[in-house]
């Protein structure tokens, strides 16, 4: 089984630029050892349990919490029994059916 789960959590009230808050919860994600992606507007995550991401989600979330008193947090997760190792394969999938490989940020 596979959770892909979509997360973004912004400081409000901190100004325009919020990457010193949003690196705090990054790190967290990197040092759990779960698959991960960055993207522009939130970082998707790969685990095996509902309990694995989450834990990782309310450690980001306590982390800023320390230095922030308002967050937005959205969350798109997407659960599918069976199948793992999705972070890659969705794209590898969407690849094959075009004929060619997407543009990928270096």
């Amino acid at each position: 089984m596979s959770f892909m789960t979509l997360v973004s959590m912004t400081p409000l009230g901190e100004g325009e630029s919020v990457s010193k808050h949003v690196a705090k919860v990054v790190d967290i994600v990197d040092e759990s050892g779960l698959p991960y992606v960055i993207t522009p507007m939130g970082t998707i995550i790969e685990s095996k349990t509902w309990d694995e991401v989450m834990s990782v989600l309310k450690r980001g979330f306590e982390k800023i919490q320390e230095e922030c008193s308002r967050i937005s947090i959205a969350i798109k997760i997407d659960y599918r029994e069976g199948k793992a190792g999705r972070i890659k394969a969705k794209i590898e999938s969407l690849e094959r059916k075009l004929g060619k490989e997407l543009h990928k940020i270096d």
